[in-house]
């Protein structure tokens, strides 16, 4: 049902490209169609797929011998010939079946509306890998200029789904190998994106035979040991360089100080307080700083939490 509504999606994006009455349906063929010899037809070079499972279209060509073609090609006029632009299958599937001639609606359009026609068909194909429906979604956005609002709605699909498979892409090439040779689910390799060890986490998912939930639970364990790593340089950095200057400003200001420092050079000093009364006391201690000049003049203290273009001061209970 999920495959059925998804071609019903995809055809409905065709038909906005191709104009209404093209595509028809699965019991009767659109009107308005030629029939031509298929040695007239030839090949162009926008198809996005170039593999194509010979079971599949020996499957189709049984069908076709049998009902004939009710879906027909689109073509458009090529010097003499006529440039195919969707059906690719079907042409192999009644080559196969032994036709002569096939169905074909004829079209005038562009370079850019043939290509663009030619990856929303391909996105209909069967057994399409993760990568290559990835890479029709990236090229709808970068050929055309489309959002991934619009190729959601030009194949069906939800936008979190489109920016989830395009995604894939920026996982290692040979990740994407294992995708597209179906070793790895999409589901697996979602799990792998952003990570410094993906390879070595496919190899690993394989090997183990892990399913999606075991890779989601070990990624996030992976995190969690990092994390405290990554804590602690940040804390041994703090030591060499920034404790001293917190014991300083704690012994001369009287007051708790907390430095947190970010790799950027930049970072927070939190002044905190456990009553009310020490919280007047900070907010007495920075105006007189302020009346010194120490403090820019345009900093205020009225709010728990004030930020102006120098300064963000927070008060931590």
């Amino acid at each position: 049902m999920l495959e059925e509504n998804k071609k019903k999606s995809l055809g409905r994006g065709l038909e906005a490209l191709l104009g209404e009455d093209v595509l028809g349906d699965e019991k009767t063929a659109p009107k308005n169609t030629d029939k031509i010899k298929i040695t007239d037809i030839i090949i162009g070079n926008w198809q996005p797929r170039k593999d194509f499972n010979a079971e599949s279209i020996k499957s189709l060509a049984v069908s076709i011998k049998e009902k004939g073609v009710l879906q027909p090609l689109i073509v458009r006029v090529k010097d003499d010939k006529y440039e195919l632009v969707a059906g690719e299958r079907r042409l192999r599937a009644s080559k196969e079946a032994g036709l002569t001639e096939v169905p074909v609606i004829i079209k005038e359009m562009s370079d850019n509306e043939v290509l663009e026609i030619a990856l929303i068909e391909n996105l209909l194909r069967e057994n399409l890998s993760a990568i290559e429906e990835a890479n029709a979604y990236q090229s709808l956005m970068t050929n055309f200029s489309h959002t991934q609002e619009k190729v959601a709605e030009l194949v069906g699909r939800s936008r979190s789904y489109i920016a989830n498979t395009v995604r894939l892409l920026s996982l290692p090439q040979d990740v994407q190998t294992l995708i597209s040779e179906g070793k790895l689910s999409a589901g697996h390799a979602r799990c792998l994106v952003g990570l410094e060890n993906a390879r070595d986490l496919a190899d690993k998912i394989i090997k183990e035979d892990m399913n999606v939930r075991q890779v989601e639970d070990f990624v996030a364990k992976q995190k969690e040991k990092k994390a405290p790593e990554t804590n602690k340089k940040t804390s041994k950095t703090k030591n060499d360089d920034i404790l001293d200057i917190e014991r300083n400003l704690n012994r001369n200001l009287g007051l708790r100080i907390k430095i947190s420092p970010n790799r950027q050079g930049g970072g927070k000093v939190v002044l905190q307080y456990a009553s009310v009364a020490e919280l007047d006391m900070i907010i007495n201690i920075l105006e007189q700083k302020k009346q010194t000049h120490i403090i820019s003049q345009n900093t205020v203290f009225k709010e728990p939490e004030t930020t102006n273009e120098k300064f963000s001061i927070k008060f931590v209970d």
